[in-house]
């Protein structure tokens, strides 16, 4: 199946939007489903650093680790799912619009089921991405562009 891929525009500098949106501090912030996030390890995230995060698929929690494989500030990132039954695989860009004082963030979501995991991403996981994605970036736009970041 096609990855989601979904887009927003930031009145904000990509300096701005990029640290906050890779930080797992804030995820729980924007990100609806998300229970809880932490890197493991000290430092901001780097290609190669992994974060454990808790997320409420369908109606049970589920744990899993990413690794992040891509890093460069202020404009990508990418991450992979390294276990569980369901891994998402993800990509994020941030661009400058104009003159650089706005953003356009895109997300873009794939999974990958293993085990129990080969039911649930068809049924229930990308069904719920695909609802979630655009409603996560809109919070995150209401976020960035109503105070600090």
């Amino acid at each position: 199946m096609a990855a989601i891929v979904e887009s927003v525009e930031i009145r904000r500098r990509p300096e701005e939007v990029f640290p906050y949106v890779t930080d797992p501090s804030h995820l729980t912030e924007w990100q609806e489903s998300l229970v809880s996030a932490g890197l493991e390890g000290a430092g901001p995230p780097d290609v190669g650093s992994r974060m454990t995060q808790t997320r409420r698929i369908g109606p049970s929690e589920r744990t899993m680790t990413m690794e992040v494989t891509e890093y460069e500030p202020p404009r990508r990132w990418a991450f992979r799912g390294i276990d569980g039954p369901v891994r998402a695989i993800g990509k994020g860009t941030v661009e400058p619009l104009g003159e650089g004082e706005g953003s356009r963030l895109t997300i873009e979501l794939d999974f990958e089921g293993h085990g129990i995991g080969k039911l649930l991403v068809p049924l229930v996981v990308r069904r719920q991405a695909r609802g979630e994605l655009p409603r996560n970036e809109r919070k995150l736009k209401e976020r960035l562009e109503s105070g600090p970041a």
